[in-house]
């Protein structure tokens, strides 16, 4: 598994499990290091206090020759072998066990321990199974140089430590396991505040009656992090209802000196100048526009969900639509097959409508089309199309491409801006694609499931009682 892979998958772990692969990891490393060394010294001191005893007991055999006290045979305990090698490697005395004829060492490994080396040496030597650890000490006058051999068996002491360390490998997992368990409790309750305040964010995400963030009241960090927060959810809500109070107090303002505006205009036009009166008129009724879509903008930031649902049949909507736009610049016809219901905000999928219209009429050459299908509905214009790299910049608000301010002469921006605010609230997507030419806004839209009874389309007996708008 590459490094790439592993750091995936590190990442797809949560917090509380990443510190717990962590902790164990140390733990276990902590553990075999330790459990290394034990063994390791263990083992040396059981090594060193073999070596001591073997010497011991070959220093007290050589005072025994150098006063030519040694008796025969040579009495030892604790299990040793002791042999006394002349300087011709002929075994001069020997212990009960020991070979009398052959010396346990060679005479290279005879000239190494009588330099002070210990050895281990194979028991078969000895007649007995298992390794034998050998020390050798010098003995005997000038002119009659000897050598005291002992070696003791060390299968049981290599015993006791396979015994501890098998012992080892026995309870360091288990432990590990047991502290494991007790990280993951100590870990999920530290980490519970943090889970808390995840939780208060995730319930302020969803539009919950919740503007804060819980704090605990332990005084450390994380009840720190909640407080800093909760004063920056603050400032934030603050500043979202100065916005929203000015866009609607601005938008509340001009609607009433625009409606003295266009009465006064309307009379004007009666007994004055026409031409002049019908451009104020148009500069009022764009003024009209904006201010009634700051509105809308204003009040979905404020609630998100829609006012009110109910079923409505697309088929009988865009028909509707394409009647209000008979008078339009350019035809708008419409292209309705099978019955198909969604269900909404009557009123808000207007004006998605609309403003979808409003902007295929204007940039239109020669035609508009209306169209039900498969899980919504399409407004096609024949007009110069958008280019693909600014289909989705044009959703955004108060955003006009260099080409439309041309021939929308000042429009604010804010019509596909409302259709995909509206749409979105509906479940719903809206996009834009190449009509070859022109432009085809798709909007899709949860479809309610069209059921048949004795051959005829029906929804339930509640759709049924509802009258769905534009139709008879």
């Amino acid at each position: 598994m590459n490094s790439p892979v592993r750091l995936r998958l590190w990442r797809r772990l949560s917090l509380r499990s990443r510190l717990l692969l962590i902790g164990a990891g140390g733990l276990a490393i902590g553990f075999a290091l330790g459990g290394l060394v034990l063994m390791a010294a263990l083992g040396h001191a059981l090594q060193r206090g073999v070596d001591t005893d073997a010497v011991g007991t070959a220093r007290g055999v050589a005072e025994l020759v150098n006063v030519r006290a040694l008796p025969q045979p040579v009495p030892v305990s604790g299990g040793q072998i002791v042999q006394v090698v002349d300087a011709q490697h002929r075994v001069r005395s020997a212990s009960i066990g020991a070979d009398r004829l052959v010396p346990l060492l060679r005479p290279d490994e005879l000239a190494e321990a009588r330099a002070g080396k210990s050895r281990y040496v194979d028991g078969s030597r000895a007649g007995v199974s298992g390794p034998l650890r050998v020390v050798a000490v010098k003995a005997g006058p000038p002119d009659d140089p000897q050598t005291v051999i002992v070696a003791r068996p060390v299968s049981s002491l290599r015993a006791s430590v396979n015994v501890v360390r098998t012992a080892l490998l026995t309870t360091y997992p288990l432990l590990i396991a047991v502290l494991a368990l007790f990280a993951w409790r100590v870990v999920g309750a530290a980490l519970r505040p943090v889970e808390e305040l995840r939780a208060g964010a995730e319930t302020i995400t969803g539009g919950g009656s919740s503007d804060r963030l819980p704090v605990s009241g332990s005084q450390d960090e994380i009840q720190r992090l909640a407080v800093t927060l909760n004063d920056m959810l603050d400032r934030l809500a603050y500043a979202r209802a100065r916005q929203r109070a000015f866009v609607a107090d601005a938008a509340h303002e001009l609607r009433s000196p625009l409606a003295n505006m266009r009465t006064e205009l309307e009379v004007a036009k009666r007994i004055g100048d026409p031409a002049e009166v019908d451009d104020l008129l148009v500069d009022v009724e764009r003024l009209s526009r904006l201010v009634d879509d700051l509105l809308l903008l204003a009040r979905a930031d404020d609630a998100p969900g829609l006012a009110r649902t109910e079923p409505i049949e697309l088929g009988a909507l865009l028909r509707e639509t394409a009647e209000r736009y008979s008078a339009a610049r350019v035809p708008v016809t419409i292209a309705v097959g099978a019955a198909q219901w969604t269900s909404g905000d009557p009123q808000a999928l207007r004006h998605v409508l609309s403003n979808l219209v409003d902007n295929a009429v204007r940039h239109a050459t020669s035609r508009v089309t209306l169209a039900v299908v498969p899980g919504g509905f399409t407004v096609i214009d024949d007009g110069p199309g958008i280019p693909a790299a600014d289909r989705e910049r044009v959703f955004e608000r108060f955003t006009r491409l260099d080409d439309a301010r041309a021939r929308d002469a000042g429009g604010a921006g804010l019509g596909l801006a409302i259709v995909q605010e509206l749409v979105h609230r509906h479940g719903g997507t809206v996009t834009l694609t190449d009509a070859k030419p022109g432009v085809r806004a798709r909007v899709r839209l949860p479809m309610l499931p069209l059921l048949r009874r004795g051959g005829s389309p029906f929804l339930s007996a509640r759709l049924r009682m509802i009258r769905v708008p534009g139709s008879s």
